[in-house]
Parts: C-alpha cells; sequence; structure tokens
C-alpha cells in the first residue's frame, strides 16, 4: 500500500507539472518539460530504490544531479565569469533594435529588417511573445487593450498592420496618434532609439533619421511609431 501511494503521488505530481507546461506561452515550456523530467527521473530513483533494485550509490548521485541543476542559478551570480559568458553568448544574436513599452505590451522593432516583435507584459496572455499568438488570440488581446490601455491598442496595430498587411480590419480601429508632449523618461527614449546612456546628439540624430526612413507615414510606415521616435528625438535634444 504505501508503495501504492507514493506512485499515485508521483503521477499527481508528474500530472499537474505537465498541465502547468501546456497552460505556459510556447518559449516558457523548455524549462518546465526540463522539471517534469527531473521529477520522473527522481520518482524513477526513489521507487527503485525502496524496492531494492537500486543500489543507494546510484541514488545519491541522481540526488546530486538534481542538485546541481537547482544551484546553477546561484552559482551563476556566484561566479561573474559564467554569468559574463552567458552574456556574451545572448549578445550574439540580432543587431540593433528599438524598444517601446506600454502599461500592455513591450514592443521591438529590429532596425535593419523593420520587422516588429513583442511579449504581453500584463493580462490573460501576460508572459507571451507576441509571434507564438495566432489571430484569435490576437483579436481577444486587442480587444483586451481596448478595454484598458490605449497605448497598447496603438502598439498593437502596428504589429497587426505588419503581421497581417493589407487587412483593412485592424487598420480602421486605429486612433489618434499620441501627444508628443506626453513625459518621457531618459532611459524610455534611448529605448524607442535603440540606443545606449552614453549616445552623443550626433548618436541621436543618426537613430532618428534611419528609423524615420522606415517609419514615416509617407514611406507607408506606421504614424504611431514614427510619432514615438520624433518624440524621443525631441525629448533627448531637449
Amino acid at each position: 500500500m504505501p508503495k501504492l501511494l507514493l506512485l499515485l503521488a508521483i503521477a499527481l505530481a508528474l500530472y499537474i507539472l505537465f498541465i502547468r507546461a501546456q497552460a505556459l506561452p510556447p518559449h516558457q515550456r523548455k524549462a518546465q518539460y526540463l522539471k517534469l523530467g527531473i521529477v520522473i527521473a527522481v520518482g524513477a530513483v526513489v521507487f527503485l530504490t525502496l524496492t531494492g533494485r537500486m543500489h543507494w550509490v546510484g541514488a545519491a548521485l541522481t540526488g546530486l544531479l538534481v542538485g546541481a541543476r537547482q544551484l546553477l542559478p546561484l552559482l551563476i551570480r556566484l561566479f561573474p565569469m559564467l554569468s559574463s559568458l552567458r552574456n556574451k553568448a545572448s549578445a550574439a544574436g540580432p543587431g540593433q533594435h528599438s524598444t517601446v513599452e506600454s502599461a500592455i505590451l513591450r514592443m521591438h522593432l529590429d532596425h535593419e529588417s523593420g520587422k516588429l516583435s513583442g511579449e504581453v507584459l500584463r493580462g490573460p496572455l501576460q508572459d507571451w511573445r507576441l509571434d507564438e499568438l495566432d489571430r484569435s488570440q490576437l483579436e481577444d488581446l486587442l480587444r483586451y487593450c481596448q478595454q484598458e490601455d490605449n497605448d497598447s491598442v496603438q502598439l498593437l496595430l502596428s504589429y497587426l498592420e505588419q503581421r497581417f498587411p493589407g487587412e483593412a480590419d485592424f487598420g480602421r480601429q486605429q486612433q489618434a496618434a499620441p501627444d508628443t508632449g506626453s513625459g518621457l523618461s531618459r532611459a524610455e527614449a534611448l529605448a524607442v532609439l535603440g540606443l545606449e546612456d552614453n549616445a552623443s546628439d550626433e548618436d541621436i540624430v543618426q537613430a532618428h533619421r534611419k528609423l524615420m526612413q522606415k517609419l514615416h507615414p509617407d514611406r507607408g510606415g506606421n504614424d504611431y511609431l514614427a510619432a514615438k521616435v520624433n518624440q524621443a528625438k525631441d525629448f533627448l535634444l531637449g
């Protein structure tokens, strides 16, 4: 009976982890599946040890491996060398990009390709990336933004116009561009232009010119993002 209860407890834990993994955004499921694999391995080791089919040394080694996996984030914090290696690896990705953030969305614009990407910061689809959402989910997100925050509506419409070009049902819902007098912090303005904190006035002008070549409404760009880029430049050059 104790063994049966143990098996049932392990099966329940696996089921809960699997359901949680299925509910997560796709880019977060890998970590949850890893936890699921660890639970399966630990459960198998415990069961084999209790039934006398595994030597205690094997069980101890498994415990050490699981412990090492859990301690990895702490080791990275304690040893800056490991952290710097990880940062170098992540920095080897795409080129310069701009970031615009609202109450619900964080949007990124790649300067070279002009491609928009983003993630949801709060709401029913929190932590999902926009590229992971299908048409129906994006429409639900748009309705949520319309209820909560106009800036988020504008950002999402910018993305939808690019992902579904020529579909007027999204574009016609667009509202007026934001007031360029609204407050920005220096960090936010630099993020919009994709610049570092030590950017010079010349860097700001060049970044603004490059972005407007892609975003200006007369060139088929986006009104909202163009207004944000102008706002960021005006704020930084003050």
